[in-house]
């Protein structure tokens, strides 16, 4: 009996840190739509977590190189940089990635992204204990945004 108690109250603790972990929110994912033989796009969306985590990584089958990616001015010029060690995302702040800033750069792309398309990427988060999580989407394919009016 002692025993059969003891797995009840790991199997409940366990569940309890896997549903507080699981709540990482992807809303508005879409990926730019691209033309033939066009080898990079971008992937945008709002990620909101309870806790704080990190995005560590993107993965598709759609293009070789999956990179995160920031957009920004510096005097006159727009640089952009990969983000190696990932990005940032503050617990309960909705964090945006957009043209013209944070975003995933998807290159050496495999094939044509048509709009209309749905392109499926594993988002790869940490947090601070060191607990992975993937979290799939499914994103669509656009030339333009086609969550704003």
């Amino acid at each position: 009996m002692k025993t059969l108690r003891m797995s009840l109250v790991c199997l409940v603790l366990v569940v309890e840190a896997t549903t507080a972990w699981a709540q990482i929110k992807v809303e508005n994912a879409w990926v730019r739509a691209t033309v033939p033989k066009q080898q990079a796009t971008g992937a945008f969306m709002k990620i909101t977590s309870v806790e704080a985590v990190k995005l560590m990584a993107v993965n598709t089958t759609v293009a070789k190189t999956n990179e995160i990616h920031e957009m920004k001015m510096e005097g006159d010029v727009m640089k952009m940089r990969a983000h190696p060690n990932g990005l940032d995302i503050p617990a309960n702040t909705t964090v945006e990635l957009k043209s013209g800033g944070y975003h995933l750069m998807m290159m050496e792309l495999e094939l044509t992204i048509k709009a209309g398309d749905t392109v499926t990427l594993q988002l790869q988060f940490i947090n601070a204990k060191g607990n992975k999580q993937v979290v799939t989407v499914n994103a669509k394919a656009s030339f333009k945004d086609p969550y704003k009016p």
